[in-house]
């Protein structure tokens, strides 16, 4: 059973970005989630409508909307995960981060179509940390 479990476990760490760190892992499991947001983006506007809670309502079409949106940030991730040292793929990739923060800060600070609660809140996290966390490791991924 063990040897099963271990076969298990390397045929999925085959999969995983090889690169040093925990950085391109991150940003895979950043673009896996985005994936089955998109999914659940045109399934259901239940869970749109609990990020953007205060707009009047949401419709199909904005959600539809978001879902594209969010699996093209889905991709240039993922294709940043497994191209890390890649100059204009991590760049690309940071500015999605600020595309995002931007976004969600300004529908809580500025539109007030979502507060700093419940499901908007995990946007804002994980924008702001792999940003930071992008910009402190750029010399280490890129280097000059």
């Amino acid at each position: 059973m063990s040897n099963l479990l271990s076969s298990v476990t390397q045929g999925f760490r085959s999969y995983l970005p090889q690169d040093e760190g925990f950085l391109p892992k991150w940003i895979l499991f950043v673009a896996a989630t985005a994936v089955f947001n998109t999914i659940q983006n045109f399934a259901t506007l239940k869970f749109t409508r609990r990020v953007y809670n205060t707009a009047p309502s949401v419709t199909a079409l904005q959600a539809r909307t978001f879902a594209v949106w969010t699996l093209m940030s889905a991709v240039v991730r993922g294709y940043a995960a497994y191209n890390i040292h890649d100059k204009s793929i991590y760049d690309m990739t940071l500015l999605s981060y600020l595309i995002a923060f931007g976004h969600f800060s300004s529908e809580i600070l500025i539109f007030r179509t979502a507060k700093l609660t419940g499901a908007a809140i995990s946007p804002v996290i994980v924008s702001t940390v792999s940003l930071f966390w992008m910009i402190r490791q750029y010399d280490f991924y890129i280097k000059p």
